[in-house]
């Protein structure tokens, strides 16, 4: 370990143990060959946003590296540069020099560079009668040296991220593009459904991307509208293949049947050993995860829920789940139910489910037997909330036409 390497900042500048720690890891960490200076330069323009660095700070650190006569950082070469404030000025392209003060500490704040400061903090050097340095007094590059496998890292990591947010924003855009045409579409040529109430489920996605959205948030806004797409895909193509399905009627009533889930209003089980027949002649085995549907949507559908939430509103799925619970109580719906629908569909379909029961209150005998018969379908894989959801849409488009 080279302690003659630490040395303290000029005047009122402090000294702290970060400043110590940093200085006794590039004196430990050097490695054994050179490395391009420039490389190391374009590997920290790339990683500066997780550096937390400005452009102008790069800029600097160009300038700085200018006054290095060789191209490669050697791990025996003296490293310190020591030019003037007013030439570094000059090289960053005239920056103004409370700015250059500035970007000059984020430098060595970040572990870039390191001060070594004279006696009287003027920059300068020492040299020999053969005009070889002994000793500089300025800026010293070494821990770009140091950390330059670091630095490949972090550009790596940058560029990396920069391709998938590239990519996300593709995919919605390509998604975002199928929705608004096929509605276009269905509305030109005149095909059954609500497109008005899905007209406004896909404005309601759309007005959740943020003007500056991270990856995270377009990935998620495409996830709906993805899902958007593919219910507006299976609508049209069940009328598209109307007739077919219309001529095969009597073979495939059964499952006509479950995909309209409103059309069967069963009484729950009343004795334990009715729920253990039934269990017996009919048991629930795991199917496929049934798809979630955006949340928009589903409030779209059935805003009586909304009434339940914490508060008296629904921002997110886990107030819908709260939700559910409140009305799941009202409808009478046993907690063992429940936490089956939700073991089979998973939670949020679960709270869905009963939002959607909760709007058609009316036309269901026993909530609790319709939501085990809707479990049952779900086990099968012979249930899916999309039907319903839509179902729901259409009826409220239907009643807004009447009160219009």
């Amino acid at each position: 370990m080279q302690r003659e390497h630490v040395t303290t900042p000029f005047g009122r500048r402090p000294m702290t143990l970060g400043l110590v720690r940093a200085q006794l890891q590039t004196s430990e960490s050097r490695p054994s060959r050179g490395v391009d200076k420039w490389k190391v330069f374009r590997d920290v323009a790339e990683a500066r946003p997780l550096l937390g660095l400005q452009d102008r700070a790069i800029a600097v650190l160009d300038a700085l590296l200018s006054f290095y006569p060789q191209n490669e950082l050697k791990p025996d070469a003296s490293l310190v540069v020591f030019p003037s404030n007013a030439q570094l000025s000059i090289r960053a392209h005239g920056i103004a020099g409370t700015t250059l003060r500035r970007h000059l500490a984020s430098l060595v704040e970040v572990g870039l560079i390191q001060r070594r400061d004279s006696p009287n903090g003027k920059r300068y050097v020492h040299r020999d009668q053969d005009g070889q340095i002994e000793e500089a007094f300025g800026f010293d590059l070494a821990p770009l040296l140091a950390r330059a496998h670091e630095l490949a890292g972090l550009a790596q990591q940058v560029a990396e991220e920069a391709r998938r947010f590239k990519r996300a924003k593709e995919a919605l855009t390509l998604c975002r593009r199928d929705v608004r045409k096929l509605i276009s579409a269905a509305m030109e040529e005149g095909a059954s459904g609500d497109w008005a109430a899905i007209e406004a489920v896909y404005v309601s996605i759309l007005a959740k991307l943020p003007r500056t959205p991270s990856r995270s948030a377009i990935e998620s806004i495409s996830e709906d509208m993805a899902l958007l797409r593919e219910e507006i895909l299976n609508q049209l193509e069940v009328q598209l293949n109307s007739g077919k399905m219309d001529g095969n009627a009597v073979q495939n009533g059964c499952h006509i049947q479950n995909s309209k889930s409103e059309s069967i209003y069963e009484l729950e089980p009343c004795s334990g050993e009715e729920q253990r027949a039934n269990a017996e002649r009919e048991k629930i085995r795991p199917a496929d995860p049934i798809k979630a549907y955006p949340l928009a949507m589903v409030l779209q559908a059935c805003p009586q829920v909304i009434d339940y939430g914490p508060g008296g509103q629904i921002g997110n799925w886990r107030d819908l789940m709260a939700a559910a619970v409140v009305v799941r109580s009202m409808l009478g719906v046993s907690p063992s139910a429940y936490q089956e629908a939700c073991e089979v569909m998973g939670p949020e379909n679960a709270a869905a489910a009963m939002a959607c029961m909760l709007e058609r209150a009316h036309l269901i005998n026993s909530a609790g037997g319709y939501l085990r018969d809707l479990t049952r379908r779900a086990g099968r894989g012979e249930f899916s909330l999309g039907p319903m959801i839509m179902a729901l849409m259409k009826a409220r488009g239907s009643e807004r036409l009447r009160v219009g």
